[in-house]
């Protein structure tokens, strides 16, 4: 199979450094009801070698961008405005959403230059085939290996992610697995072309604490083998907290914070990037757990101004509810957040209660 071939755009204002840079991503779903904005102007860089988690509660368009950096954004769902550019070391400058869908070099690019760890292992694994068979076909369609030389280097794959008896184990089915050991199938697949971004989209879902941690530990120690960096996509501020060097928070397919992981969980600058921390146990809110009023409402019934006010304990009549969406503003070096009274919050962020 041919090499990736660059596809040349406009210069990107980023540095070498950066591996990926989204710029006013926007995906919008085409309903009876119109066009609902599941992803509404998004941007953000990932740095090689790093880790940037996006989080968010469920409804806020963190998978739905994930599926687009890849084209893979189900049906009615479309990207409307803007680009997805990959600065790889191996194939140059790509712009991702200029590639036709019939382009062989969008087809290379999944799972090749860009892998996955899907949500849902079940689901991710074909059922009626071996896990050694599925890793074997990884490795034949982006390394070229022959049968032989694909086996030997999946068993190498399923020992590298921590699976004893890989041997063995390459010969079984899906079913035969326990959850953390299919996640760690899904980890090997996803490390068959030695990616240089790894997309994990939830990818302790349903594991128990114990499998959790190892499952990070093990995409983290991985990452440092590879040198590949990661987006990571969560709801979890622990988790973040663990793995993530950087962190963009979405609500309603818009980011309202984004910054350097210490920055954000030690000085937030949103109300709801406040209210996430809050909700963690352990979280220092007069010996309760804090909860975040209401629900994410829905993308055909976004309210006006700030999206996020009806939830809000610290939205401020008439300006927090009218006007315009808020805009991210750099408040510190590498640390912006999208409100209007960002300033404040910092101020007064260790007063019970918030803001007045």
């Amino acid at each position: 199979m041919s090499a990736i071939q660059p596809t040349i755009t406009e210069p990107v204002q980023a540095g070498e450094d950066v591996l990926l840079s989204v710029e006013d991503l926007c995906v919008h779903f085409l309903t009876q009801r119109g066009a609902l904005p599941a992803v509404d102007g998004v941007s953000f860089t990932i740095k090689r070698g790093r880790t940037l988690a996006l989080v968010g509660e469920s409804g806020c368009g963190k998978s739905v961008t994930s599926y687009a950096l890849l084209r893979l954004t189900p049906w009615p769902g479309r990207i409307v405005r803007g680009r997805v550019i990959l600065r790889s070391r191996r194939a140059g400058l790509i712009d991702i959403t200029r590639l036709r869908e019939d382009d062989d070099r969008l087809y290379q690019l999944r799972g090749g230059l860009v892998s996955m760890i899907f949500q849902e292992p079940m689901t991710a694994l074909s059922p009626v085939h071996t896990v050694g068979d599925q890793i074997s076909e990884a490795l034949r369609l982006h390394r070229a290996m022959t049968g032989a030389e694909a086996r030997q280097a999946g068993i190498d794959l399923l020992r590298q992610v921590g699976l004893a008896a890989p041997e063995r184990r390459f010969d079984y089915y899906p079913h035969e697995f326990s959850g953390g050991m299919r996640q760690r199938a899904i980890i090997a697949m996803a490390l068959a072309s030695n990616p240089e971004l790894l997309i994990a989209d939830e990818p302790t879902t349903a594991l128990d604490v114990t499998t959790q941690a190892q499952i990070l530990g093990l995409i983290k120690t991985l990452q440092h083998d590879i040198g590949c960096a990661v987006l990571l996509i969560t709801h979890d501020f622990g988790v973040v907290a663990q793995t993530a060097d950087d962190v963009a928070v979405m609500y309603l397919g818009r980011i309202v914070e984004r910054g350097r992981v210490r920055d954000v969980l030690t000085h937030p600058r949103h109300p709801y990037t406040l209210g996430l921390l809050r909700s963690l146990p352990g979280a220092d809110v007069g010996g309760r757990l804090a909860a975040i009023p209401g629900a994410v409402p829905s993308l055909a019934d976004i309210p006006g101004g700030c999206g996020f006010h009806p939830r809000c304990p610290q939205a401020q009549a008439g300006r927090c509810d009218l006007g315009g969406v808020p805009v991210l503003r750099f408040l510190a070096p590498d640390h912006a957040a999208a409100c209007v009274r960002a300033e404040e919050l910092d101020a007064c962020r260790g007063r019970e209660g918030g803001l007045p």
